[in-house]
Order: C-alpha cells, then structure tokens, then sequence
C-alpha cells in the first residue's frame, strides 16, 4: 500500500488513511441525454426491422392497400371469355400460357388465345399484373403513351388508352385500383416461299376497340371474384 498525506490536484487525507485499490465513488452525472439516445436509437431500430421486413419478403399484405377485391390468378385464359373478340375473330380454338409471377409487391400472368380456323387463326395476348403496395396510377399514363397507346377510352377502368393500328389491329391497356390489364390483337401475317410475306385471311381489324373493350370490362369484373 502507499500512504500520502495529499494527492495532487485530489481531497486531502488523514495521515493514517491509506489508499486502496477501491476508488471513491464519482458525483453522479444526467443520464438524461444519453436515455434519449438510447430512445431514439431504439426507435430507430424498430422502424429498420420493419423496413427490412417489407423488403425481406414478409407475406403480410400492409395496412392501407385496397386491392379492391383484385387476386393474382395462375390460369388467365381460363377467366377471360372473350365474347366480344369471338363475335369479329372467329370460333375461339386454342390457348396458351405465358410468363408469371406472384411476389409479395407484384403479381403477373399472361396468356395467348387463338381464334378461327386455318389460315385465318389470330392471336389475341393477354396480361394481367396485381399492385400490391404501390400504386400504379402515376406511371400508367406515361407507359401508356411510350407504348403508342394515345387514345383515351372511357367506360373501363378508371383510365384506359388504346393504340390504333386501323385494320392492322390495335392494343387496349386498362387501369382499374392496383390492377392493370392489358389485351392486344395484331394481324397475322405467313412467311412465304422466297421470303415474302403471305396474309394469312385475317379479318378487316379496324374498330377492333369495341370488342377489346367489352371483354377488358368482362375480364376485369372476373378477376374481382
């Protein structure tokens, strides 16, 4: 042990103090500032997890989104009847389906009805996509126009917009909430001999707007089931 009548700079001590390997205990300090912290850090760290969680994966649909009944649907063409395309296309013939997907953000699925016989079968494709937590409504417009769909409709959907190619056919593309609908029918053409390119018997397609959109409407009041 080490006995000193006084430490520099400390309190002075009786001469038969002696120091130990105990310290004095120190003033208490405000732990105000660093509780705040603490809070604040806690908080935080709550509203990271949460954020991780959305983005993570988590299946929970979050508060606010009104999919209006929508659902993500794995057989497209099963739900679409298509009359109206029937009445212009001919007898309905086959059907495919395409790429698809269901995530927790977005669901998609996509088909290819095929009408009338022959050499006059056409293809009419289909895609559905399901906004789960964003709202698509700022950015259809302006894919709308990038994809030459410059006609507004009215009558389906909140908004609709359709691409005219006159007798070649044309595309409709409906927003409805959180779900976006899409149809398109194009003229089929048959590669020939020597590379030249043979029509394939298709109908006159000018107009083909009503038909679309009588089935979009059909379509869309099936997807809400």
């Amino acid at each position: 042990m080490i006995s000193e009548p006084e430490l520099e700079g400390g309190l002075p001590f009786e001469a038969s103090e002696t120091l130990t390997e105990e310290r004095p205990p120190r003033p208490p300090r405000d732990r105000r500032p660093w509780f705040w912290a603490l809070g604040g850090a806690l908080a935080a760290s709550v509203l990271w997890g949460a954020g991780l969680y959305a983005y993570g994966g988590g299946q929970r649909q979050p508060e606010g989104v009104d999919l209006r009944g929508y659902e993500a649907v794995g057989e497209l063409c099963g739900r679409a009847s298509l009359k109206g395309l029937e009445g212009v296309l001919g007898e309905r013939s086959s059907e495919g389906s395409g790429p698809s997907l269901d995530e927790p953000a977005l669901a998609q699925s996509s088909c290819t009805v095929n009408f009338g016989p022959g050499e006059r079968e056409q293809s009419v494709n289909i895609t559905y996509t399901l906004h789960r937590q964003t709202d698509p409504q700022p950015e259809f417009e302006a894919l709308a126009k990038y994809q030459d769909m410059m006609e507004p409709v009215g009558g389906v959907g909140e908004q609709a917009f359709f691409g005219d190619l006159g007798e070649e056919g044309g595309s409709l593309r409906v927003l409805d909430g959180p779900a976006v609908l899409e149809l398109q029918v194009y003229r089929t053409y048959l590669g020939g001999m020597n590379g030249e390119v043979v029509e394939r018997g298709a109908p006159d397609l000018s107009g083909i707007d009503v038909p679309l959109t009588q089935d979009a409407l059909a379509l869309l009041a099936e997807l809400r089931k």
